[in-house]
């Protein structure tokens, strides 16, 4: 596929960060009460921004129960004493009456505590991490409160954060500060391994993950670094292992887990990756990649509409990703949706149109199909976009055969042959191409060259040899009988082609169109010299 084994380097922090904003933001400060700021960061992402004013003070119970009382009973207080008694009291007066003292309201507004600088800082860089804004919570370290200059947890963040928006060097000399401060925190060896990986300094990183591992045997970060090492030399037994140590040490660790389920899936223990991915989904029922690789679980065994369902759900998660649309494809493909088929491949294009793969499966659809034409464009753009994929000038021949353009044909088999010189069918196509092209003297010429390549003694070597030659009776039957003989269909069937398309050059329609009747009655023939037999049978 065209994405890698590794991991986005923001993942690998995902722990330090979340442990780092809590931990600073519930650290009191010289002199400060711990349980204040405690419950001051009970709150994150919430911080208050104006106090929150008391609500009205109610009316007294005791006085609504006296008027109450008195209206039910009839007692001896009119209402226009009670009035009188509302009103307010002459400066004058000796005297204030108690009812009208417990009206007075009592000021009970206390004013709110101020939030400390460092509680604020943490909330606002919280917020912006749960945004994925790492630009603004970078910047927000423009403005660091002193009571968090120089806390090893925030600058490991900041590095963190600093490796996953790609400023390597940064991080490096950040994490190099905080080496040099603590030589034996562990999570300022694990920022270093993983600058080191991100800079390409292997060997350092090396360093680092023995330093952890001698620490912690399943340190989760030294042991997911390692397994990466191991999955790139496709040592997926190794790396599987790995993962497996970091999850004894951290069982929730979704990069541990996608890991082992990858590997386990690469190495055949199917059952140990369904449930790592599972287990995954329990946690994050969007992951898109571990609905893509349940998807593909269910596809090996043949379930393409549950593998549909899968990609389906990764696809919502995630759009952008183009092996998504590949294997959406291939899996509506095989379920007969060749419209979709094709619309999944095209998006996929759209999405990265100088990536190969997605056109040689466009193309394979138009050709099943028998649109030539659009076949022949999707593999011209393979051949553009990876010209080491000298499948694509197999196939591109083919169709220029088709189409009868010899010129087109030959160039494209003549380069097929340069990447593959052992493959005599090349070399055939080749020289059948010129002499299509009424051009004997540059068949013979290439010929010649080609021929230095192949045992004198082989079939092959006896076949080009007559397309050299152009003929000789005794050179013919010799080959006939000899072909007759052949064990392996697959080679007798070949062989068979080579000597009708001979005929056919000549122009023994006849004894060209028995060859090619042979061939067709063969069953399951996995050679491509089948289509081109079909092909002129049916002219």
């Amino acid at each position: 596929m065209k994405k890698s084994l590794s991991r986005p380097i923001s993942g690998v922090f995902a722990a330090v960060l979340v442990i780092s904003f809590i931990s600073c933001a519930s650290t009191p400060k010289s002199g400060q009460n711990a349980n204040r700021v405690q419950e001051s960061t009970e709150s994150l992402p919430f911080p208050q921004s104006a106090p929150a004013l008391p609500a009205e003070r109610p009316e007294q119970p005791l006085e609504k129960s006296s008027d109450t009382a008195g209206g039910q009973t009839g007692g001896t207080e009119s209402k226009a004493e009670r009035a009188e008694a509302k009103e307010p009291s002459s400066p004058s007066a000796a005297e204030e009456p108690p009812a009208v003292q417990s009206e007075e309201p009592i000021d009970t507004v206390q004013e709110t505590p101020t939030v400390p600088a460092d509680v604020v800082f943490v909330r606002e860089l919280h917020a912006l991490l749960s945004a994925n804004d790492t630009a603004g919570a970078l910047a927000s370290f423009e403005n660091l409160p002193d009571a968090l200059k120089e806390n090893t947890e925030i600058e490991i963040l900041r590095a963190s954060l600093l490796l996953s928006a790609g400023r390597t060097e940064e991080a490096k000399r950040a994490g190099e500060a905080l080496l040099a401060r603590d030589t034996d925190n562990i999570d300022v060896l694990e920022l270093n391994m993983q600058t080191a990986l991100a800079s390409g300094d292997n060997k350092k990183a090396d360093v680092f993950m023995k330093r952890l591992l001698a620490f912690d045997p399943n340190n989760a970060a030294a042991n997911i670094a390692l397994a990466e090492q191991y999955a790139l030399k496709h040592r997926f037994k190794l790396a599987n292992a790995a993962y497996k140590k970091a999850l004894q040490r951290e069982n929730g660790n979704i990069d541990a887990l996608f890991g082992f389920g990858q590997t386990a899936f690469y190495i055949g223990d199917i059952d140990e990756a369904k449930k790592s991915f599972e287990a995954i989904l329990a946690k994050d029922p969007s992951h898109a990649l571990a609905l893509s690789y349940l998807g593909k679980i269910e596809a090996d065994d043949s379930n393409y509409l549950r593998a549909s369902e899968y990609i389906e759900r990764a696809i919502a998660a995630d759009d952008s990703n183009y092996d998504f649309y590949l294997d959406l494809g291939t899996y509506l493909r095989y379920r007969g949706k060749f419209e979709k088929a094709e619309a999944a491949w095209t998006k996929a294009i759209a999405l990265d149109p100088s990536y190969f793969l997605a056109y040689v499966y466009r193309a394979g659809l138009y050709d099943e199909q028998k649109k030539y034409k659009e076949a022949l464009a999707d593999f011209n753009k393979v051949a553009e976009t990876n010209p080491d994929y000298f499948y694509a000038y197999k196939d591109i021949g083919l169709l220029e055969w088709h189409e009868g353009n010899w010129a087109n044909a030959r160039a494209a088999f003549q380069k097929a042959y340069s990447y593959n010189k052992s493959d005599f069918s090349y070399v055939l196509m080749t020289a059948a191409a010129y002499l299509k092209e009424k051009n004997i003297v540059d068949c013979k010429k290439f010929l010649a060259q080609a021929m230095r390549g192949f045992d004198r003694t082989s079939l092959a070597y006896e076949m080009m040899r007559l397309y050299h030659d152009q003929g000789g009776f005794n050179a013919e039957n010799s080959l006939r009988l000899k072909i007759d003989k052949i064990d392996k269909p697959s080679e007798r069937g070949k062989m068979w082609y080579y000597m009708g398309l001979f005929y056919e050059l000549k122009g023994s329609a006849k004894l060209a169109n028995e060859y090619y009747s042979k061939i067709i009655k063969m069953q399951a023939p996995m050679f491509f010299e089948y289509r081109l037999a079909e092909w002129s049978l049916g002219k």
